[in-house]
């Protein structure tokens, strides 16, 4: 009895000797400086979602869609948050990236002005002045906005100049209205001011199209499936749990990077993105399952407004995987 007593202490030892499996270091690139739609990431660190699917998460800011794109291709972020529409273009053109899933589902592009200036529809543009950054996404979708409300470009008048120039013409008086993200620049106007902006917005006049996603290389993909599979399910439920709690999520923003933003506008800005993670179809389904239908009517617009070789619409599925994604309730 005692040298069994002996070697299952000496067997208990041994296995409380063990290092626990160490978790997996994984690095998500955002799309731009943090703001209030990167909640869930930050919140679902905090929370310990990430965690618990063996992820060690490392939360990167980026300067653009298309430069955390290229850090994604060239494998020195394993994840990036970025626009989608973005990562067609470097596509295809043989950047080899994917999107394992596309969480803004409705399109956040939007022209906007201060709430005093009672600009709520687009007949109220007439006359206007617009600001405006040339070659950019909204830029580039603007021409179907008009067609699709019967304005014409002499109805009004454009200031041109880059993000920071286009915010500060609305802020100064020298344009009415800029394009911009509804939960974005939006609230970059209200930092500054503390007015409100009211948007209108590109989706509510039959623009469908995706925005954000999550995107990956697709060489990373196929060597790691169970890693993007458990980071997939790690981001479904920080993404559902920051719904729940949208102050709580926007706060940990701040307490990750305390020069974050001002706690308001960054839980103003998330709640401005959450109905733009569904459409009428998705509306009961968990985050990122996108359509294939959605997906195929942005690639056609892209195509037609957006700068997109026509050769993407040969096989829009190129663009995107649901694979990867948990199943409903799991």
């Amino acid at each position: 009895m005692k040298r069994w007593i002996g070697a299952a202490s000496v067997a208990l030892m041994a296995l409380t000797a063990m290092p626990a499996q160490a978790a997996d270091k994984v690095v998500l690139m955002l799309n731009w400086y943090v703001y209030g739609e990167h909640a869930p990431f930050y919140y679902g660190k905090a929370k310990g979602i990430y965690a618990a699917e063996g992820i060690d998460l490392e939360i990167q800011e980026g300067r653009g869609s298309a430069a955390t794109t290229q850090a994604v291709a060239a494998k020195t972020a394993d994840f990036g948050y970025v626009d989608v529409p973005t990562m067609m273009r470097a596509a295809i053109k043989g950047a080899p990236v994917v999107a394992t899933g596309v969480l803004l589902q409705t399109s956040p592009m939007s022209a906007m002005g201060f709430v005093d200036k009672n600009i709520r529809k687009p007949e109220d543009i007439k006359g206007k002045t617009v600001a405006i950054t040339p070659a950019d996404s909204m830029t580039q979708i603007w021409p179907l906005f008009l067609k699709k409300t019967g304005l014409k470009e002499s109805d009004f008048q454009t200031v041109a100049g880059d993000g920071q120039t286009k915010l500060n013409a609305v802020i100064n008086g020298q344009a009415d209205l800029l394009l911009g993200y509804v939960m974005d620049q939006s609230m970059k106007i209200k930092d500054a001011t503390g007015k409100d902006v009211y948007p209108i917005k590109f989706a509510d006049y039959g623009i469908n199209m995706v925005s954000s996603g999550i995107i990956a290389n697709a060489d990373y993909v196929k060597a790691n499936a169970d890693l993007v599979r458990r980071f997939m399910s790690a981001t479904t439920k920080a993404v559902e749990a920051a719904e729940k709690e949208p102050k709580a999520a926007a706060q940990s923003i701040l307490d990750a990077n305390p020069k974050g933003g001002k706690i308001d506008t960054l839980t103003q800005g998330f709640e401005l993105t959450i109905p733009l993670y569904r459409t009428a179809d998705t509306k009961s389904k968990r985050p990122f399952q996108v359509t294939d239908q959605n997906m195929t009517e942005t690639v056609n617009l892209l195509v037609e407004y957006g700068g997109l070789d026509a050769k993407a619409k040969d096989n829009p599925k190129a663009f995107y995987t649901n694979d990867y994604l948990p199943k409903s309730g799991s």
